[in-house]
């Protein structure tokens, strides 16, 4: 090695080491929700592709070597049974009534516990109550405390004035079932449109306040407008629930009397009738429906971190 050489070498700054690149980077960040990711697929979404294939068989697991491929079969049965579509029907019946009550009674609430008022935290937690009961031991609450037409509260309420002593799950099934399930979500639906109403801008109220609005004028004009987005995303979450809802209806009335709506058929069909495959297609359009109502209601939820951050 020459002199000239070595000297060129010497001059020459040491390079220094290569920064990790952009994609390295991310894998490093990723890295560890890998296990978790890893663990929710295996749960959740292998469970549904094996409910998926059932579906397109004829199966019943009292008869499993004559099971043989059928294609949408299934599907059609459950979109034209009379049986299946009057559980669709219920289904979406029972989630508009509790849904809408809810929202409604929630709402009045809400502006309710907006105010001041003396022993105001000790009211909003007995009324969150609710929400936090276990769904059977609500269901179980209603059943045996309420309703029970020889030892229950209302009987019990209507026999101090004298009035009827009503069975009032034989008489009025579905409503029973949407009375229990509006008592449990409408803390849900408070707690949301609360929310919405103390983000609302209260230097715009005092204003219309002073421009001598009265309280209906500013509800209607600006508080209504402010929640639209949080009604919504009430909706969407309680119907994302209320569609899926099993323990009230096998609870109150087994799926009797007109109450069954589809996720208790599915579990009638499976268990009981031992039809796999017809209630695989029926859990699948229970998923599809969820899926389509989630997805409305991730978009409300962004749009709201929109608003919230355009305002901040």
């Amino acid at each position: 090695m020459t002199a000239t050489t070595t000297a060129s070498m010497a001059a020459t700054p040491a390079r220094t080491a290569r920064p990790p690149s952009a994609r390295l980077r991310s894998w490093a960040t990723r890295a560890p929700l890998l296990p978790a990711l890893i663990f929710m697929i295996v749960v959740t979404q292998l469970p549904f592709v094996a409910t998926l294939v059932i579906s397109f068989f004829d199966w019943n697991a009292l008869y499993p070597k004559a099971r043989h491929f059928t294609g949408l079969d299934n599907y059609h049965r459950v979109l034209t049974d009379a049986d299946l579509r009057h559980s669709v029907w219920t289904t979406v019946l029972l989630t508009v009534a509790v849904v809408l009550v809810s929202l409604i009674l929630g709402l009045g609430l809400a502006l309710l516990l907006d105010r001041r008022f003396h022993g105001r935290g000790i009211v909003r937690t007995l009324l969150i109550a609710p929400f936090l009961v276990v769904p059977v031991a609500a269901a179980l609450l209603w059943k045996h405390v309420l309703y029970n037409p020889e030892y229950g509260l209302l009987n019990g309420l209507l026999h101090y004035v004298g009035g009827p002593q009503p069975d009032w799950i034989s008489n009025t099934p579905l409503l029973a079932v949407e009375a229990s399930l509006v008592w449990q979500w409408t803390p849900f639906m408070m707690l949301i449109l609360l929310a919405g109403l103390q983000s609302r801008d209260h230097q715009q109220i005092e204003a219309a306040r002073v421009d001598g609005a009265s309280d209906w004028q500013i509800f209607r004009h600006l508080t209504l407008p402010h929640l639209r987005r949080y009604l919504e995303l009430g909706a969407l979450l309680g119907s994302i629930y209320i569609v899926q809802n099993f323990d009230a209806v096998f609870t109150l009335t087994s799926g009797g009397l007109g109450t069954a709506n589809l996720p208790y058929t599915v579990y009638q069909s499976f268990y009981q009738a031992h039809e796999n495959g017809l209630a695989s297609a029926a859990g699948v359009l229970v998923v599809i429906g969820s899926i389509v109502i989630a997805t409305f209601a991730l978009r409300v939820v962004s749009s709201l971190f929109r608003e919230e951050v355009s305002r901040a």
